[in-house]
């Protein structure tokens, strides 16, 4: 016999599956990769613009590409266009760094009307934030292991 516990369970999760839209993952899935290789092969492109039309290689020529990327990702998020793409292309918008510019300008253009310090600054690395946190630690552990300042083998 189930206890109350059990019954109120079942009946959550059978409201949250009626009231869940319906997905077709293959269609989700076909989406995703395609709009996420499309992002992919603008960056190239962007690549060998710089590399060919103005020279450019090596760090230099990563640089420029990163800050192209994350100026467009965070433009289209400004305008309103990269919700339309995330919402056709799911998962396949969250490519690494317009996905990230995504995410530190969405909660800066939600929060505004609470004030530039409060709203914009405060709220602008609530989701980015930790990744952040983690690239800087990680990058400072990394450091210390190359220059042997940390020897663990």
């Amino acid at each position: 016999m189930k206890n109350d516990k059990d019954f109120i369970n079942e009946n959550y999760l059978n409201y949250v599956k009626s009231v869940s839209p319906k997905t077709n993952e293959p269609r989700s899935l076909i989406r995703a990769f395609f709009v996420g290789g499309l992002i992919c092969c603008i960056g190239q492109g962007i690549r060998y613009l710089f590399e060919y039309a103005a020279g450019l290689n090596g760090d230099e020529l990563a640089a420029y590409v990163s800050a192209v990327l994350i100026f467009l990702g965070a433009f289209l998020t400004g305008l309103g266009v990269y919700d339309r793409i995330g919402k056709f292309a799911g998962g396949g918008s969250i490519v690494p760094i317009t996905g990230f510019a995504n995410s530190v300008v969405s909660p800066a253009i939600e929060f505004k009307t609470e004030g530039y310090i409060y709203g914009v600054a405060a709220k602008m690395f609530v989701i980015a934030g930790p990744i952040i946190v983690f690239g800087v630690f990680g990058s400072v552990v990394v450091g210390l292991l190359h220059f042997g300042i940390i020897n663990i083998f």
